[in-house]
């Protein structure tokens, strides 16, 4: 029910976020879709790929510091009032989201989320039949 997404820490200078993406583009790995929160001093550049255990692997031998954390991804139909409508099932009963982002995918929204309480996120999905992503989806 979740998937798995890199959280890739960089420095905020130039040529940081290109050695990423070269290392990716070399090993075959597609870039599903991505995000930047950044400070002053680095960012973290959030990532979800084809194959995010090989992307993993590749970064940390790099040395580049890289985690890997489990993350929901929600498919809804991309029509207005949809994303409004999954997120508040989620946070009605008390489920903080920590972080969000959407992109469009096969024609369908979705919504990448990490959830303060992932059991019972993962338990609000399952008894709304919200329809989620899982990593096969992606491959």
């Amino acid at each position: 029910m979740t998937i798995k997404q890199l959280s890739i820490f960089i420095e905020n200078k130039g040529g940081t976020l290109i050695k990423v993406l070269d290392l990716l583009s070399k090993a075959g790995i597609q870039i599903i879709a991505s995000t930047v929160a950044d400070t002053k001093d680095y960012g973290i550049y959030r990532v979800l790929t084809n194959d995010p255990a090989q992307a993993y692997l590749i970064l940390k031998d790099a040395g580049i510091n890289v985690q890997l954390s489990d993350v929901f991804a929600l498919s809804i139909d991309d029509q207005p009032g949809r994303a409004a409508e999954a997120i508040k099932q989620v946070s009605e009963t008390g489920v903080n989201i920590l972080y969000l982002y959407s992109f469009l995918w096969q024609g369908k929204g979705v919504l990448v989320f990490r959830a303060d309480q992932g059991e019972k996120a993962k338990e609000i999905i399952m008894l709304n039949k919200i329809a989620f992503l899982t990593e096969a989806d992606f491959r």
